[in-house]
């Protein structure tokens, strides 16, 4: 099934924008509040239906942290609509994209051999960054 596009409004174009500048992982909330904090009226409601609509559209990652809240970061750079994966950390959200060779191939062997086909997967890897690891 094809995303359809939806049209362009304000603030669907402020949630990308707060995404877009809070450079990591931030859940729907973390987004709604920096909007308000902005003096942006919108309403949570109107936050979670354009932050899925960027997942739809691509051009945001959706990962579940490991306490399983949902959370999103703008990929929709040109380099970033490829396949990749993250490494978060989950103290301060920093978020680097890595690539996976070994585990693209795994999933595509284990596919094969079941038979299935049209396979996709994510994996994503928490872990403390160098700079909240020498805080303690």
């Amino acid at each position: 099934m094809t995303p359809t596009r939806q049209r362009a409004t304000r603030q669907g174009g402020a949630v990308r924008e707060a995404l877009r500048a809070a450079g990591g992982f931030r859940s729907a909330q973390d987004v709604y509040a920096a909007l308000r904090s902005d003096g942006d009226t919108v309403g949570l409601s109107t936050v979670y239906r354009h932050l899925q609509n960027l997942v739809d559209e691509g051009v945001v990652d959706v990962i579940h942290t490991p306490d399983g809240e949902a959370t999103y970061r703008f990929c929709g750079g040109a380099d970033t609509r490829r396949h990749h994966h993250h490494l978060v950390c989950r103290d301060c959200g920093r978020t680097e994209e890595i690539a996976g060779p070994a585990i693209e191939r795994w999933a595509d062997a284990v596919a094969q051999q079941h038979g299935y086909v049209d396979v996709d997967h994510t994996v994503e890897l928490f872990g403390r960054c160098p700079s909240c690891a020498s805080a303690e």
